[in-house]
Parts: structure tokens; sequence; C-alpha cells
């Protein structure tokens, strides 16, 4: 299969491109205008912005699929607090998304698979969260349902469009990460919520494949997670147990009101379901959970010698 992958030197792209590559796809990696870094093992290289049309359509020709790994997440707890630090990713999840979707579709594009953000959904607690839940979207990703409309639109043009709800992503390259341990040191938990509710998580690693895996599945809104979400408590004492430090104090839910725009989707409880993803693909993530794949995240981000 040809396939075009936008975002191919972020995170979660950058490891997607070697592993299509190995699964014999001819892979062309995108890489917006004016950016340093080089994609990975891709057939070839197109230099291309989102947000021009033109430049789209020449890297979409004769392509089977288009997967749209594109981000700009704010990379600090400053950045993320304000509006203007999630404008960039709006306009990616929003005219980006759009400009993908109905430029595929013009260039005879059969499937499109478009990043999303399961942590869009409603506090639920302990109950499981699957995709028949009605999203909720926090200010910090209020595009979310104009990325996964626009994955729908493409749909109905007659093409297969599938939207892949990811949980929170930790691993060695992610600044979060390094950011929650380094305040597990300190002794306190970086986020504000109580200790019983749950965090879902993913591995970078195992997004990759889940992407990989998706190429298979019917049009559709699926959730990809680790098959064993957290608690906050039992999440934080991984990471202390790997600094080999105290169990962190939790921050008073009221904290986060000083956290921005940030902070409503901070406190909440999400159980996502993978159920419906692994049942059609039968993929299975590397780290069932966090306490399986969190610890070699975290040694490999503060280096050896941990």
């Amino acid at each position: 299969m040809r396939v075009a992958v936008t975002g191919a030197t972020g995170v979660i792209g950058r490891r997607v491109v070697p592993l299509l590559v190995a699964d014999g796809h001819d892979v062309t990696a995108i890489v917006r205008p004016g950016s340093k870094h080089r994609p990975a093992a891709a057939s070839r290289e197109v230099r291309a912005s989102l947000f021009d049309r033109s430049q789209l359509a020449a890297a979409f020709a004769r392509q089977d699929a288009v997967i749209n790994l594109a981000t700009h997440i704010p990379t600090t707890m400053a950045a993320m607090m304000f509006r203007s630090g999630w404008r960039e990713n709006d306009r990616i999840r929003s005219e980006g998304a759009r400009n993908v979707s109905e430029v595929a579709s013009d260039a005879g594009v059969r499937v499109v698979i478009q990043e999303s953000f399961g942590l869009a959904y409603p506090s639920m607690g302990d109950a499981w969260v699957d995709e028949q839940v009605p999203l909720a979207p926090a200010a910090n990703c209020a595009t979310v349902p104009d990325a996964e409309a626009a994955v729908a639109g493409f749909a109905r043009r007659g093409g297969r469009g599938i939207a892949l709800r990811f949980a929170g992503f930790y691993g060695p390259d992610a600044s979060q990460t390094l950011l929650m341990a380094k305040s597990v040191s300190w002794h306190w938990v970086p986020l504000p919520g109580k200790p019983s509710s749950y965090l879902s998580s993913l591995s970078h690693d195992d997004a990759a494949t889940a992407v990989v895996a998706a190429l298979s599945v019917p049009a559709g809104v699926y959730n990809v997670a680790d098959n064993e979400p957290m608690r906050r408590k039992a999440f934080f004492d991984v990471i202390a147990a790997t600094l080999d430090v105290r169990s962190p104090h939790f921050l008073p839910e009221w904290t986060a009101a000083l956290m921005g725009i940030a902070g409503p989707v901070l406190t909440r409880s999400i159980r996502l379901s993978n159920e419906k993803f692994r049942q059609a693909t039968g993929w299975a993530p590397s780290a069932p959970s966090a306490a399986d794949g969190l610890p070699s995240a975290i040694r490999e981000a503060y280096g050896a010698g941990l």
C-alpha cells in the first residue's frame, strides 16, 4: 500500500514510519516546510504544509492511505495553562484536518486515519468509557470534534475514515513523562484530582503499532489505550518505586483552578475501554498497563544509571 504520513517526525510518526516500511508499504513522510527534523526510513520525504492545499495535493497524489499524526502540543505546564499555547494545535485539528480530508478525497485516497484524543471524554468515575459516550472536550481540546468531523466527512464522500482516540501518551522522549517523574522525585503528584480516579495511558511504541493496525479497520472512531487503566495513586506509586522515593503527596482538587484551561481535564477520571479496537484488529499493547511500560520509559528518560 502507498501510505503518506503527516507529522512523520513527531513522537508517534517517527515510530510509525519504520513500522510501515518493515511491513512492505511504500511510505511518503510529509514534513512541514522549514522543519529541521528528518524522517527515519521513509521511502521518500515531501515538504508540505497542512495549510497549503496545493502542497497536500502533490503529496497525496497516487496514495492509497493518508495517516494524519500532525500535532503541536505545548511542552511546558505554563504553555498548557493558556489558550494561546494551544492555538497552533487547534488550527491543525480544525483547518489542517479538514484540508487533509478534503484533499485526500479529491486525490482518490481510499483511507484516512486521523489522530484524536480520548481524554476529551467526560469524567466517568469508575465506569468504563467506550465510543458510545459523547465527548465533552475541555477548552484545551475544544477542536477534537473538528478533527473527527473532518474524517467523518471523508467517509461520507466514499472513503474509509478512521479516528483514533488515544489515551495519554508516555515514553522516554516525552517531556510530560520526565515532568511527572521529576515532580514525584520532589514528592508531589503534578496533577490535581482524587487518588482513586483513573488515568488512561499508552506508550508511544504501542500507539505506533495501533496506527499501523488501524489501516485494516472499518470506518469509525476507536479508543486506543492500554488494557488496564490505573487509579492515580497506583500510577504515581509506580513512578515513585522506579525512582526509589516515597509515595508522593496529592494536590487538592481546588488547585485545578490555578492551572488555567488545562485544569478541568487534568482532574477527570477516564477509564478508556479499548475493546472495540482490539476486536477489530487483534491488536494488543506490549505494555498491558503503565505499571508494565512506565518504569523503563522513566529510566531511559533519565539516562543510564538511574
